[in-house]
């Protein structure tokens, strides 16, 4: 399975001269807890960074800055951690758990932006098919009693 055909293709984006205020406005909109900061280039939307509630909190509320002056691009980490749509689930978990980031952005072939796989999501899929696997042990469970009388 792909992150690609799992992913949610709906991510919540803003341009990095957005104000942190902005984007906070559209988590809440939209019930999410982080925003993708984007550039365009070439036609292509490009992620460049993301701002998460928690970043809001340690490097805005807490510090007293002002939210309406402070950009998005002002508090992101230039690195940006994404995943290709092609990789793999368990690839993908093994980049979160071994950069210790929950959210990461899925991207095509070309580097633009298509999704976010977020833990959140895993845990969610993880707990699906875990469910699918109790369900067969007790039917086999079942199966077998049914035979054997």
């Amino acid at each position: 399975m792909t992150i690609g055909t799992i992913c949610n293709r709906e991510v919540i984006t803003a341009q990095r001269d957005a104000t942190v205020l902005h984007a906070a406005m559209l988590m809440r909109q939209y019930h999410v807890g982080d925003v993708v900061v984007i550039q365009n280039r070439n036609n292509k939307t490009i992620p460049i960074g993301i701002v998460t509630d928690r970043d809001i909190v340690v490097e805005l509320v807490a510090t007293e800055l002002d939210c309406k002056v402070i950009t998005v691009g002002d508090i992101i980490i230039t690195k940006l951690i994404v995943v290709r749509e092609s990789a793999g689930l368990f690839e993908a978990m093994q980049l979160m758990a071994d950069k210790g980031i929950r959210r990461l952005p899925v991207v095509d072939d070309d580097g633009e932006l298509v999704g976010i796989i977020t833990l959140d999501d895993l845990l969610l899929l993880l707990s699906k098919e875990l469910a699918a696997l109790t369900k067969l042990v007790t039917r086999e469970q079942k199966n077998e009693a049914t035979k054997r009388r």
